[in-house]
């Protein structure tokens, strides 16, 4: 099957009940309390005008972060939302993404079995999103693998793929940097937050790009397998761009509202 360019989204699969599509950052899922802007539901929904006129009603099932890329799983209609969320409550989904981080691990292969909350609800906290280890959170596994090491500008890097078992907010960026090893680019935890809050209140700058390296955070869904209705369907998206070049070297754009468009014939 053709992937289609739609918007600033490519189209993976599809059929009478779902869509699925390969979302680029920083393109956000679902409207926002801010000034207005694209959203990947808007675009499915515009994509999909003929069949809303008869009754559709597209539903995302399975949510992304801004910045992270990757794919995403569309009901289009509230039954399929509702057996499709039904099989991520029974775990029968697979994911699998691929992140960019700081140092090399001494594992190739590991478990970070470490339950999460977030960080206001223990403790002080400026930015109400950020989540933290702590033993009085909810149980969170996720399974790490080395794909690759490498190094530029001589600092050591790498590209790992993780598996979570659960679904907690923000989980594999917690648990990354839990581990020493957080994402290339994540203004919430590379550190302490303060990234992120040097970013809401004056925007984006050559500084921030200067520490964090890349205008986001460099996490990637690439898997995708699930059960429906008597067959295993099974979709993958290939590493973006902008973090395909980051590893190989390539100077990345300074920019955190570039959309890398791309097309398939």
């Amino acid at each position: 099957m053709s992937l289609q360019v739609v918007v600033d989204f490519r189209v993976v699969d599809e059929c009478t009940d779902w869509i699925v599509v390969d979302k680029p950052a920083p393109l956000i899922v679902h409207p926002a309390n801010r000034k207005p802007e694209p959203t990947l539901l808007g675009g499915v929904e515009h994509l999909l005008a003929y069949e809303m006129e008869n009754g559709a009603r597209p539903a995302v099932v399975n949510r992304l972060d801004r910045e992270t890329s990757g794919l995403v799983l569309v009901a289009k209609h509230r039954d399929a939302a509702r057996e499709l969320g039904m099989a991520f409550d029974r775990r029968e989904v697979h994911k699998e993404y691929l992140a960019i981080v700081h140092g090399w691990p001494t594992r190739d292969v590991w478990i970070i079995d470490e339950p999460i909350l977030r960080a206001g609800s223990v403790a002080s906290s400026d930015i109400w999103v950020r989540q933290i280890v702590h033993s009085q959170g909810k149980p969170c596994i996720t399974r790490v693998a080395v794909e690759q090491r490498f190094e530029r500008d001589g600092c050591a890097f790498a590209l790992l793929r993780c598996i979570p078992e659960t679904g907690r907010m923000h989980q594999i960026r917690v648990h990354l940097a839990h581990a020493r090893h957080p994402l290339v680019g994540d203004k919430l935890y590379s550190g302490d937050g303060a990234e992120y809050l040097d970013w809401m209140a004056h925007g984006w700058s050559a500084e921030l790009f200067a520490r964090l390296l890349l205008p986001r955070h460099a996490l990637h869904a690439a898997r995708l397998e699930l059960p429906w209705r008597g067959s295993n369907c099974r979709w993958s998206s290939p590493l973006p761009a902008d973090l395909a070049g980051f590893i190989e070297g390539r100077t990345p754009c300074e920019r955190p509202d570039v959309v890398i468009w791309s097309r398939h014939d």
